[in-house]
């Protein structure tokens, strides 16, 4: 399991990951040397709750959208330097890293969800959709890189951090805009209503066509196994075959012909 873990191939193909890239390595190439990735990994996680506490704090007054997008930032700053740091200073902890990074994400995305379904401005039935989804798209990834080795935490072009700018827009755009409401046959519907509908929709929408990709590559991957298996047992039948015809043949060069003498009475003359 090490070794999978540790060796697997992530793919991050995102809009903002050249960027992004760049300034995690700059800020872990200056990172004071007391703080090391658990930290970053724990300020990623209580601004998690900084989020979901501060969106709830919205229904008092909308400057704590402020204060949401403060942890937004904190969020993205310890969740997704933290191993880039351990990469930098070479003290990767493969299980532990695997393992702690994607519990804490688990709880980190129930958190501002649940914030965001609490808040004046989503109805709490879009916020768990939207959370749903990302979850199914969690598990998505996890099963992916488990079966192929491939870590892929990008799908059109988008990832985690760029859901993160779509929160910092909306709440920027709410707070100075408002929330304007829009009527339809479906019902009424807040802008930020909208936004959760769209997200919960793209990635129910990357998780069906991920997972029709995926299963036609696995059948097709598990389909080539099982001939190269059954030419590999052909061949082994084949060879124990010429083994037992040779063999049969070294028997038969062993064993001597019989001679079958035919008793022949002689008689003597002037015998009975």
């Amino acid at each position: 399991m090490e070794n999978q873990i540790k060796n697997h191939v992530r793919v991050n193909e995102t809009i903002l990951r050249p960027l992004e890239k760049k300034a995690l390595e700059w800020l872990a190439a200056r990172m004071p040397a007391w703080v090391n990735p658990d930290h970053l990994t724990a300020l990623g996680i209580f601004a998690s709750l900084l989020i979901s506490i501060s969106l709830i704090l919205t229904n008092f007054s909308p400057s704590f959208l402020w204060l949401a997008n403060l942890g937004v930032f904190l969020n993205w700053f310890g969740d997704s330097l933290d191993g880039t740091l351990a990469r930098y200073r070479k003290i990767e902890r493969s299980n532990y890293g695997y393992y702690i990074d994607h519990a804490v994400d688990a709880v980190s995305e129930a958190l501002v969800f649940m914030g965001l379904g609490l808040s004046p401005y989503v109805r709490v039935e879009f916020a768990m959709l939207a959370l749903i989804t990302y979850l199914m798209m969690s598990i998505q990834v996890f099963l992916y890189s488990q079966v192929k080795g491939i870590f892929q935490i990008s799908f059109l072009r988008l990832g985690p951090t760029e859901v993160r700018l779509i929160m910092i827009l909306s709440n920027i755009f709410v707070f100075y805009v408002g929330n304007p409401t829009f009527s339809s046959l479906l019902g009424t519907f807040t802008m930020y209503d909208l936004v959760a509908l769209f997200i919960a929709l793209l990635l129910f929408s990357a998780f069906i066509i991920v997972t029709i990709i995926h299963a036609r590559e696995l059948a097709a991957f598990d389909e080539n196994l099982l001939r190269l298996r059954a030419e590999r047992e052909a061949r082994k039948a084949e060879r124990a075959a010429r083994k037992a015809e040779r063999a049969a043949n070294r028997r038969a060069r062993r064993v001597k012909p019989q001679r079958f003498v035919l008793p022949v009475k002689f008689h003597l003359p002037g015998k009975g």
